[in-house]
């Protein structure tokens, strides 16, 4: 890839740089020390509606004061993948963090039920109706071996 490629892949994005290419994604990041969680969920099955939801969750787009609570309960980073209808999101917190305490917490931020609803039109989640009903944490299986 020339430099001018590199360049223009290149962007400042929430005080960490982000590249993006066809082969993965390099992040940096100013911490060292945390818990992480990967959570799935299902979105309706209708292509307009996951380009609709991506569009919610693009770079700016996302309201002020979900992405504000979502720091202040502990969350330092957040990203979300999709597949098909399938998102799958990594969850990076403080590494004292308590998940059941903090998204309790999160459910109780300004803005953040009419979030919940506004983003439940795109998913698949039944009867529930909060982010931690919605967003199931995954088991990890496989942790490659420390040098």
């Amino acid at each position: 890839m020339d430099i001018k490629s590199f360049r223009q892949k290149l962007i400042k994005f929430d005080e960490n740089i982000i590249f993006y290419t066809m082969y993965g994604n390099l992040k940096t990041t100013a911490y060292t020390s945390f818990k992480r969680y990967c959570k799935v969920l299902k979105l309706q099955d209708d292509k307009s509606l996951i380009e609709k939801y991506k569009e919610v969750h693009a770079p700016g787009k996302v309201w002020s004061e979900i992405t504000r609570g979502i720091r202040e309960v502990g969350i330092l980073d957040m990203e979300i993948y999709i597949h098909g209808n399938h998102v799958f999101m990594i969850m990076d917190t403080v590494p004292d963090f308590n998940h059941d305490k903090a998204m309790k917490e999160l459910g109780s931020k300004p803005r953040q039920s009419e979030w919940e609803e506004y983003v439940s039109h795109f998913q698949q989640a039944g009867e529930k109706s909060s982010t931690p009903e919605k967003w199931e944490i995954t088991e990890r299986i496989f942790e490659l071996d420390k040098i």
